[in-house]
């Protein structure tokens, strides 16, 4: 953990950018349903956040190369805060998808730079854990965004205000940073088939973490409306899967830098669709709903982190950003095509449908993983970019 002042200032910006956009991510969904949109116009503000994020992924590389980290890093910062202050300008679907999207698109650049960032200053023997701490930091700040919600009443715009205030600072700790950016990206171009050969896994990972986790992201807090949980409580359901999900990826990183991180994926993925099959077939409330989502946050949000870890160590130094930009874009995909889905089998089947789905994809995953192990079982030499 010797690279982990390296980092520092980078994880606080990451603590106050993260705290904005977990604000505005719970605040979305609830805020829509009290103004009377439609779930599946719900379900597509979700779709329209990631599709501005897969955008992002395929402009974030070219972005960084020509500005460098830093500059890109401030540029982003500043276009999420114009697209944070406006959404209460306007409350249609229409003005409200835009903001969305522009949001989804500059966390991708974010996401790009923060996480080339850590992967050039980690080795093999500590990137899990490194990358760990960054989802400790990451996770902890979602649910502490999501928290600031409880202390406003559900019409008040306040809490836009503070979300673009937190984001807004996000750039002050890593502009202000003395430590050297990593390196420029030698390649701009989006090379999806050489990332699925270099690391089949961690490509299906993403897709599989994107379909989980956009469709929990987008429509937790409709999920926990559906069963009867008051407006202002659905914060604390969302908040303690973000919890669970803190407290989950150090120790699954860690594990995962003394053994094959496919191993602990098929783990963690097994425990995480017990955890959603009983979140899904009995209805909860009060604590043992918390509890619930605790189980399902510790398990199921393990699998990005693994994944992206098992990629950077099958790559290059200066293939970081290669690695980071097109694992986002097929999270992305995924991210866009599960939340409309899981918001049409709630309509059809009620609340429960939602993790119903997502135990299906970690079934999937894990039942791959377990192939990859078997037909694979030693991990091939880092192979690099074309620029």
């Amino acid at each position: 953990m010797s690279a982990l002042p390296s980092i520092a200032a980078l994880l606080v910006s990451v603590l106050l950018l993260i705290g904005g956009n977990s604000l505005i991510g719970v605040l979305a969904p609830l805020k829509a349903q009290l103004i009377g949109f439609g779930d599946l116009t719900i379900g597509v503000l979700g779709s329209a956040y990631f599709a501005g994020m897969l955008t992002g992924t395929l402009a974030a590389p070219a972005i960084v190369r020509r500005a460098g980290h830093i500059r890109a890093f401030s540029a982003f910062v500043a276009v999420g805060v114009a697209a944070v202050v406006l959404m209460p300008a306007w409350e249609r679907p229409a003005p409200w998808m835009v903001c969305r999207a522009a949001l989804g698109f500059i966390f991708a650049g974010v996401y790009a730079v923060v996480e080339s960032w850590i992967n050039a200053k980690a080795d093999n023997a500590s990137r899990g854990a490194l990358y760990g701490v960054y989802q400790i930091v990451t996770f902890a700040a979602s649910a502490g965004g999501q928290l600031l919600l409880l202390g406003f009443p559900p019409g008040s715009i306040l809490p836009f205000n503070l979300a673009g205030a937190l984001i807004a600072l996000g750039a002050v700790p890593l502009t202000m940073t003395s430590v050297d950016p990593p390196a420029q990206p030698r390649s701009i171009r989006l090379r999806l088939g050489w990332l699925i050969r270099l690391a089949p896994v961690s490509a299906l990972g993403a897709l599989a973490a994107g379909a989980a986790n956009g469709a929990s992201y987008s429509l937790s807090p409709v999920y926990a409306l559906g069963i009867g949980v008051p407006p202002q409580s659905a914060p604390l359901f969302t908040a303690a899967i973000v919890a669970g999900s803190a407290l989950g990826v150090y120790p699954a990183g860690r594990v995962s830098d003394h053994t094959d991180r496919r191993l602990v994926i098929v783990a963690a993925m097994a425990a995480s669709v017990v955890a959603e099959l009983v979140l899904a077939t009995f209805r909860f409330s009060g604590a043992p709903l918390i509890l619930m989502g605790f189980l399902v946050g510790l398990t199921t949000y393990t699998l990005y982190t693994l994944a992206a870890s098992h990629a950077n160590d099958r790559a290059k130094p200066h293939d970081m950003v290669a690695v980071s930009a097109g694992l986002l874009f097929i999270y992305c995909i995924g991210a866009i095509v599960a939340p409309p889905v899981a918001s049409l089998l709630m309509r059809q089947f009620g609340p429960a449908a939602l993790f119903f789905q997502a135990a299906l994809v970690h079934a999937v995953m894990a039942g791959y993983a377990l192939w990859r192990l078997l037909v694979e079982p030693e991990t091939p030499q880092a192979t690099s970019v074309t620029p």
